[in-house]
């Protein structure tokens, strides 16, 4: 069954922005609460750099590698029924992570939790997609993104609040309450829809998963045993070989799960690319500030989470607003000064920071990072999946996904081995000699991004682009 091209009701509308903004929360919120609780997490499991690092990366790795499979999965099986499914992993994995003693059981869980995310996160946005004419999505993709921001809002304030107040343990077992609350919800209130593909890609699926899997190892692995080592640098050619015969495969197969015509769509191709860098620069930066205010400048898990807030609540406020004025004047605008607006953020904390430095100096660096970043989130969603015919959604927020963990994975690793080559966890200010290169560095990363958000074609489609845009008008009746 092919996507519905009927305008849903209001009440179902509704609804989907609601449970899939929750979804992205879910998921959002599960990388941003860890980093909170990592000083933590050191102490109470005598966990090492490398244990910290994967204590994130097994998830994003997971979900980095899997992410193309969840939206395929949806596509094949119904989007509605693997949403939900998704959840289901989602919280029971959530719960086995509570339940771990060790960093290693908790490494295993995060994996899964990661595999469920990698079903939930692509399908959020395919079913508002699917849901609203492109020439509202824009609204609703902000809404979503909104949503999604409070998950980024709350996780240092609840990482902080429930290590400080409780134990790390109930990190995790928040998300039990509400996946289970959200399974029925979505078998109810969702509709259900399928990709255009008959048949799943399965040689693609192991090709694409594969070589995801080298290039987000690598760095992963790289801060303990080297840019340089053999198992790194084999990781990295074993990763671009199998994508490259993923790409081939692709070519060639009947039906397949990335038609790689899209990438010759300008905006496409440079919207996803700058996504893929502000979540290097992003995740890199989350990982230093999250430490800094506890291990640098002396701050309790609470306070740190309350002194974040200013960064990290941006989202609720800025991405509908930026979502909704993207759909009137065009996502380039939002995309090149968001970006921008990160890297000066980040500039400005790295030129500012040093031991004893005072909140007051730090805030408005985190006001204007977060701005940014909140007015990429949803003008760059909507760019991607407004390049694709709307039955094809799914392919482009799987895509768009996938390049923002292996963002993520990237992003952690760099800012890890540049900390690890300037700084320690010796005394405060030794960490603080070690975050402030490495947020230089982030701030770089998002300038990069900007110049690459330039090549977004403007409102108007891109002469030199496929005839995506009509076929979207057409796919959702508009």
């Amino acid at each position: 069954m092919a996507v519905t091209t009927k305008t849903p009701p209001r009440d179902v509308r509704a609804w989907t922005v609601v449970l899939a903004g929750i979804g992205s929360l879910l998921c959002a919120l599960d990388v941003v609460v860890v980093a909170t609780a990592l000083p933590t997490l050191q102490a109470d499991l005598g966990a090492n750099l490398s244990d910290l690092e994967w204590t994130i990366n097994a998830y994003n790795l997971a979900l980095a590698c899997l992410i193309l499979t969840g939206a395929a999965l949806g596509d094949r099986f119904g989007r509605r029924r693997m949403f939900a499914a998704g959840i289901a992993v989602f919280t029971v994995a959530s719960a086995a992570a509570a339940l771990s003693d060790g960093v290693g059981q908790l490494i295993v869980a995060r994996m899964v939790q990661g595999a469920g995310a990698a079903v939930v996160l692509p399908l959020t946005l395919t079913l508002i997609a699917e849901a609203f004419p492109a020439e509202k999505r824009g609204v609703a993709i902000g809404l979503w993104g909104g949503i999604g921001g409070l998950g980024v809002a709350a996780g240092p304030v609840l990482g902080g609040a429930v290590t400080e107040g409780l134990s790390w343990e109930w990190i995790f077992w928040i998300n039990v309450p509400l996946g289970v609350v959200m399974i029925p919800l979505a078998l109810l209130k969702l509709r259900e829809s399928r990709g255009p593909r008959p048949q799943l890609d399965l040689t693609g699926q192991v090709l694409v998963a594969t070589g995801l899997l080298g290039l987000t190892w690598a760095p992963a692995r790289a801060p303990v045993v080297g840019w340089g080592s053999a198992e790194v640098l084999g990781a990295l050619v074993c990763g671009v070989a199998l994508l490259a015969a993923f790409l081939r495969w692709e070519g060639r197969t009947r039906y397949p799960m990335l038609p790689l015509r899209y990438f010759r769509n300008r905006g496409f191709s440079a919207a996803n690319g700058a996504v893929f860098l502000q979540f290097v620069s992003l995740l890199g930066s989350l990982f230093l500030i999250s430490q800094l205010f506890q291990l640098g400048l002396g701050n309790s898990p609470l306070d740190a989470g309350l002194r974040i807030l200013v960064w990290t609540a941006t989202p609720l406020f800025v991405a509908p607003i930026a979502g909704a004025l993207g759909d009137r004047y065009g996502n380039r605008p939002f995309m090149i000064a968001g970006m921008a607006l990160q890297a000066v953020g980040l500039g400005l904390l790295a030129a500012l920071t040093e031991p004893g430095v005072g909140y007051g100096t730090l805030v408005v660096p985190l006001i204007v990072a977060g701005v940014g970043i909140s007015m990429v989130f949803p003008t760059a969603a909507n760019a991607v999946t407004s390049a694709v015919p709307a039955a094809d959604a799914g392919v482009a927020a799987a895509v768009n996904n996938a390049l923002r963990e292996l963002g993520a994975v990237f992003g952690v690793a760099i800012a890890a081995l540049v900390f690890a080559r300037n700084g320690s966890y010796a005394s405060p200010s030794s960490f603080v000699d070690g975050a402030v290169p490495g947020l230089w560095v982030t701030a770089a990363v998002a300038a990069a991004g900007a110049g690459v958000a330039l090549f977004v074609p403007r409102k108007r489609r891109d002469p030199g682009a496929p005839e995506t845009d009509r076929t979207v008008r057409e796919a959702v009746g508009a």
